[in-house]
Formats: C-alpha cells, sequence, structure tokens
C-alpha cells in the first residue's frame, strides 16, 4: 500500500513515517516510482510503536533494529540481549522515578511555601500632595489644587483636582486620569500575562530587549538624579521602571505615561508589593495631553514610546515632549528601527522615516541632545503575538541612546 493509506490504517502521519524511513526504521520497497509499505513494514512499526511505549527513544530503537539485523541473532541470542536492554531500561527508569518524586517533593514544598506567603499590599501609591505643584490645567495652564479626596500618608488616592478655569481632573485608585485620552484594555495582565508574553515572543527579539535594559542599568547612575523629575512615555508593563524601582531615590519624582488604565493598574499593583515605596505619578492620559507645566522634567525615558508611537502617527513624538524637559535635561531611549522594508510591510510608508536610525539620530540630535553613550542590537527577524510588527524578510533592531543637552 502507499504512504498515505499506510498513514491512515496506523493513525500517524506523513511526515512522522517519513522520518521513520530517514532513520531506517521502516524500509519500504520502491514500486514504479512509489513506495510500497508491505506488511514487513507494518512489523517494523509496530516494533517501533511497543518500543517507544516503553520509553525508548528513536536513536535508541535504532540501536536495537541494527544490532538485531547485523547480529544474526539465533533465538536463545535474541531472547538474552532483550533481556538486557529491557533491564538496564527498567532500572533507568526506576532511578528516573525517584528523581521525580524527589522533584515533585520538592516544587509541592516550595508551592506550600509559596501559598502561605502573604501577598497583601504593603502600601497604597497615590498621587502625592507634594507633586501637585508639578501639575498644570490643560486648558488654562492654571495650577491644579485637591478639592476633594481621600488621603492617606499624604497622598491622594482618590478625588478631584481643580484649577481656575473650573476644569475638573479625576484621581481614582492613585490613578490620575485625563478623561477622554485614556482608554480600558479587555486583558486581564494580573492572570499571567508577563508569563506568556516571555514564551510567545522570540527569544532572540527578548534578549534584545533584556540587554538593552542592562546596558541603560550600567550607563545610568541614578544617584545623580536625587529631588529630580523623570518622565517615562509609555510606561506601559513596566519592564524598564521595575527594573530600577529600588534605585530611584527617595524624593525622585517618576512620572509614569500610559493611555492604558488596565495596564497602570497592573503595574501598580506590582510595585505596591515591593519593599520600597517611591514617589510615583502614574498617569493615563494620551502623550499629547499630560497636564504637567513646562521645564519641569530633568530626565526623559523614551524606552519605545516613540517607536509605538510612530506605528500610527507621522510626527516624531519625542518632539512633542520637548516643552516638558530642562535645558540641561537627560534623555534615555530605545527605538525600534528597520534595517529594510519588504513590500509587505505592516509599517505604512508615511511612518518608516521614525524608524530608519539616521533619521532618529538627527531627531535626537536637532532637539539639542549630546550623546554619552549608545548601542545597536544585533538584527532580529521574528517578534511574536505582541511583537508582531514586522513580517517575513525584515530585520529589526534597536538602538539605545543616553544623552543630555
Amino acid at each position: 500500500m502507499r504512504i498515505g493509506k499506510f498513514g491512515q490504517i496506523n493513525n500517524i502521519s506523513k511526515d512522522t513515517i517519513r522520518h521513520y524511513m530517514d532513520l531506517g526504521l521502516i524500509v519500504p520497497e520502491k514500486v514504479g516510482g512509489q513506495y510500497d509499505f508491505d506488511e514487513r513494514c507494518q512489523n517494523s512499526l509496530n516494533r517501533i510503536l511497543d518500543l517507544k511505549a516503553m520509553g525508548f527513544t528513536l536513536n535508541e530503537i535504532k540501536t536495537i533494529f541494527t544490532f538485531r539485523i547485523l547480529g544474526n541473532l539465533i533465538p536463545y541470542e535474541e531472547e538474552e540481549y532483550y533481556k538486557t536492554i529491557f533491564m538496564s531500561k527498567y532500572e533507568n527508569v526506576i532511578k528516573d522515578i525517584e528523581n521525580l518524586t524527589n522533584i515533585k517533593n520538592r516544587l509541592k514544598k516550595k508551592i506550600d511555601e509559596i501559598s502561605k506567603e502573604k501577598r497583601k499590599k504593603k502600601f497604597t501609591l497615590g498621587v502625592h500632595i507634594s507633586t501637585l505643584n508639578l501639575l498644570r490645567c490643560l486648558k488654562c495652564n492654571g495650577k491644579l489644587v485637591i478639592v476633594d479626596g481621600k488621603i492617606k500618608d499624604n497622598q491622594i488616592i482618590d478625588g478631584k483636582l481643580r484649577c481656575n478655569c473650573n476644569e475638573e481632573y479625576i484621581i481614582e485608585d492613585g490613578i490620575l486620569k485625563i478623561d477622554g485620552y485614556y482608554r480600558e484594555s479587555e486583558l486581564n495582565f494580573l492572570s499571567g500575562y508577563i508569563s506568556e508574553y516571555i514564551n510567545v515572543t522570540d527569544s532572540d527579539y527578548l534578549d534584545n530587549v533584556y540587554k538593552g535594559i542592562k546596558w541603560i542599568d550600567k550607563k545610568v547612575d541614578f544617584n545623580n538624579f536625587k529631588s529630580k523629575v523623570i518622565l517615562e512615555l509609555g510606561s506601559g508593563f513596566g519592564f524598564y521602571l521595575r527594573n530600577i524601582y529600588n534605585k530611584l531615590s527617595d524624593d525622585c519624582v517618576y512620572i509614569a505615561v500610559d493611555h492604558d488604565l488596565t495596564r497602570h493598574r497592573f503595574l501598580k499593583s506590582i510595585l505596591e508589593r515591593a519593599e520600597c515605596r517611591k514617589n510615583i505619578i502614574f498617569l493615563c492620559t494620551d502623550f499629547l495631553q499630560i497636564p504637567i507645566k513646562n521645564k519641569s522634567v530633568d530626565m526623559l525615558v523614551d524606552f519605545a514610546g516613540t517607536s509605538n508611537y510612530s506605528f500610527e502617527e507621522e510626527e516624531f513624538l519625542l518632539e512633542h515632549m520637548e516643552k516638558y524637559a530642562k535645558d540641561n535635561g537627560y534623555l534615555i531611549g530605545s527605538y525600534i528601527l528597520f534595517k529594510n522594508f519588504s513590500m509587505n510591510s505592516l509599517i505604512g510608508e508615511q511612518y518608516r522615516k521614525n524608524f530608519v536610525m539616521e533619521n532618529v539620530k538627527a531627531n535626537i540630535h536637532n532637539m539639542g541632545y549630546k550623546c554619552i553613550d549608545d548601542k545597536v542590537s544585533d538584527y532580529v527577524e521574528e517578534g511574536g503575538k505582541y511583537e508582531s510588527f514586522f513580517v517575513k524578510g525584515e530585520k529589526v533592531y534597536n538602538y539605545i541612546f543616553y544623552g543630555k543637552r
């Protein structure tokens, strides 16, 4: 019979049959240009499946088949041979069971220990009263004052801010929300999102992200930013903030901007279980609607914020942030770049300029930033479920910049 029928009868795929053929475990005759699978092939397959069911690998099975053929065993020798290999396999399985039982017990013990640990929040993060002087009304540029709210440890957990023009801004669960400029994701990020992200994202892509964060970590000494204001564009799930959180000085103000309220809630809940409290303003708004006063930011953190913005906008986002940055301010930036764009590229032609190295460098230079150090990552050709912005044939990399005006 032909390969399709043989596979159908035995409920195995053609690819599996061909793999067994490549290993020499099944050797059909070729008749008229087609392989013919006869009773001898069926017997070989039965032996393969039987040995696999006993835990033998394909390489071990190949050794058994080869020894049986080349040894030309008589019945007594065959019985002794099989007895020896089965006994050896049996002893190995006993050892494996003992090892797995030990591993199982250790895992159970660790799970029990973790389950007994208290998972309550150590504190609640809100908008600290001392940071209100940084905030400004988007309409009249007036100062914002608290008119109603729940305050705990000098932090506004829930309440309203108002300016002279009677424009109101809502703080809910410690997050300052700008009406009309935020959204809530339907995804439940608290249910293992980070684990899923790592599992479904290409390892080389993740390696670039990891190396980029570590490179910045080595270059930036946050001891130099005591009493300073740091603004991050697109804090997302906090890959960068969580890495530097413990290094921030207690009097440093970190403004985490993201338009996704669900992401903010996720990140905030993570940080509230930390060992130490830092001064974080969770600001949920569009990048172009940030209610802070001009020339108030000592460091801009642009960890792919501009790049993510550029998927749908032609402007170079960082240029819109120039009004907030001090004349002697710092910039930490990580930018997604394309070595090439394919004919099927997902990046529209009008947006591509912000994914080209020369243009990104020129924009940063035109804003007055002088390079302290920079880094170019390796190329990657795959992303993943959440990094699906490039297609086959395109090579993507990161440009990381650390500089000062």
